[in-house]
């Protein structure tokens, strides 16, 4: 047994044991066929394929199937709303404060954050046109960039939107990861077209000053507000499934609970603070971990 055939045998633990002895030699066995001569370890795409696999017959065994169409049904709901803030929050950037008002901006835009919303916004597009495979590694980006904006933009002394307005937008991107391979044409539009309708609305029919409103009122306003509408939204979807007996939205509902809960938590934090609307970082902070743990802890079994 060589290197490359023991690490194949490692992934395979994700599959149930019952499997792994049915079927664990033919599967290492084509991964083993398909290698290339001097290849020791597993391909990225391989392991991937193997986890996703094992994680999927596990689900059959526990008679729970409809969680992973669940998940993706979910990740598409995850996606239209990063792609909408995205739109909301880069076309704010587009209008800081006039120069006379002495405010810091970072050149024509008001923050660094616009990198980011660029890059979210590009990964709307890209969703609609290419498979979902280049999908997942345009969203990969937009959320390194997303997580890398807060220490990049300590170095350089530059302005960039508040930590509460990034950290729901990279746990919707981590759930947007879990996009369909092969999405029907409405699904892979549907992320654009919110983004076009968010920038719309931003531009002409809200045009309020970015700095006074759109970073202002987030934190303990507009975010609560929109979580709650994903939360309805996916009610709505869990209930209109159920009535033909399928239990994917049941699954993406309970699954939209952590994204919705982080987008909550400034709202949630203020709620106890001591005027109603304000929360200390503590509170904030201590809101944050409660929504990252009860999330998960609702999911599980």
């Amino acid at each position: 047994m060589n290197d490359l055939e023991r690490r194949y045998l490692r992934l395979l633990r994700a599959y149930p044991a019952d499997y792994r002895r049915a079927r664990g030699a033919e599967i290492v066995g084509t991964y083993l066929d398909l290698a290339a001569p001097d290849q020791r370890w597993p391909v990225p795409a391989d392991a991937a394929d193997l986890v996703r696999g094992g994680l999927r017959q596990r689900l059959r065994a526990a008679g729970v199937t409809d969680v992973i169409p669940g998940v993706r049904l979910a990740a598409l709901l995850a996606l239209v709303t990063a792609s909408a803030l995205a739109g909301v929050w880069g076309t704010a950037e587009l209008d800081p404060p006039p120069v006379e008002w002495s405010v810091p901006r970072v050149g024509p835009f008001v923050s660094l954050g616009v990198v980011t919303w660029v890059a979210w916004l590009l990964a709307a597009v890209v969703i609609a046109v290419a498979p979902s495979r280049v999908a997942r590694w345009t969203i990969a980006l937009a959320l390194l960039l997303t997580i890398a904006l807060p220490p990049v933009a300590a170095a350089f002394d530059a302005l960039r939107p508040p930590l509460m307005v990034l950290l729901p937008q990279v746990v919707l991107g981590l759930l947007g990861l879990a996009l369909p391979d092969r999405p029907s044409r409405v699904i892979r539009l549907a992320p654009a077209l919110s983004a076009l309708l968010a920038v719309v609305a931003t531009e002409f029919v809200v045009g309020l000053n970015p700095v006074l409103t759109y970073y202002g009122t987030t934190l303990d306003v507009f975010l609560p507000t929109v979580g709650g509408l994903l939360l309805v939204v996916g009610a709505l979807l869990a209930m209109g499934l159920a009535l033909g007996g399928d239990a994917r939205g049941g699954w993406a509902l309970v699954t939209l609970l952590t994204p919705a809960g982080f987008l909550a938590a400034p709202g949630l934090a203020g709620s106890f603070g001591p005027a109603y609307g304000t929360a200390t970082f503590t509170e904030l902070a201590v809101t944050t971990v409660a929504v990252a743990l009860a999330g998960p802890a609702v999911t599980g079994p």
